[in-house]
């Protein structure tokens, strides 16, 4: 599937054209985002979307994680079923720039296919994918030609787009804050796995979510994004 058909179906443009928080210098009046479903995965008796987000902005094209490519003993209890970035309708040579929110397996997956690019993550996040046991699967994050940037807290890594960690569903996390002059819109990965968790106690991911009163936060595991309820 195409990411154009995604983004029509998908629905509503304008919530594909974010007019984020905090004012810039020089950030660009538009940015695109796009969802696109790479799996599905079987949690807790049911079946949930995995997504990767494509950020189109003037002077780069990003990709927030990277699904899944093959399967593995290791994600066998998830029964996934994939829909590669590989065999779909989509440009993996017109990525410039790869984000991974964390380097758990369903989010890295497909960092091969960027081999020579640059991928930001978190230190502590790389750190620990390298060194815990069971934390991911080792060789998909260390394949051949991968290339990663390690980054040590905010980071503004295009002019409004901001990469900050948001520590909770792993240590290393982080987001990525898109602003263009209102309220912000989140790329969050798994700062929330499902809409309920907003819900719950905050990580302090999710508190820096709240703090930055968000537009709206697309997430991996949900289809829709979420939006913070109107008082």
């Amino acid at each position: 599937m195409s990411i154009g058909r995604l983004s029509s179906v998908r629905g509503d443009p304008e919530a594909l054209h974010h007019r984020g928080g905090r004012h810039t210098m020089n950030a660009p009046a538009s940015i695109t985002i796009t969802p696109v479903r790479v799996a599905d995965l079987l949690a807790e008796g049911e079946r949930m979307p995995v997504y990767v987000h494509v950020i189109d902005h003037p002077d780069a094209r990003v990709l927030v994680d990277t699904g899944m490519t093959e399967l593995h003993p290791a994600m066998a209890d998830m029964d996934p079923r994939l829909q590669p970035l590989s065999e779909q309708d989509f440009d993996l040579a017109g990525i410039d720039i790869v984000v991974n929110t964390h380097l758990h397996a369903d989010h890295c997956g497909g960092n091969h296919l960027f081999a020579g690019r640059p991928i930001y993550v978190q230190r502590r996040e790389l750190d620990d994918a390298r060194s815990e046991d069971d934390y991911t699967i080792r060789e998909w994050v260390e394949a051949p030609g991968v290339r990663y940037v390690p980054v040590d807290g905010e980071l503004e890594l295009l002019p409004g787009l901001r990469l900050v960690p948001a520590p909770g569903h792993t240590p290393g996390m982080q987001m990525v804050v898109v602003e263009t002059g209102g309220r912000p819109v989140i790329v969050g990965g798994d700062v929330a796995v499902w809409f309920g968790e907003f819900d719950e106690p905050p990580t302090e991911g999710r508190q820096r979510v709240l703090a930055l009163d968000p537009e709206l936060v697309w997430l991996t595991h949900e289809h829709e994004p979420w939006r913070p309820p109107t008082m």
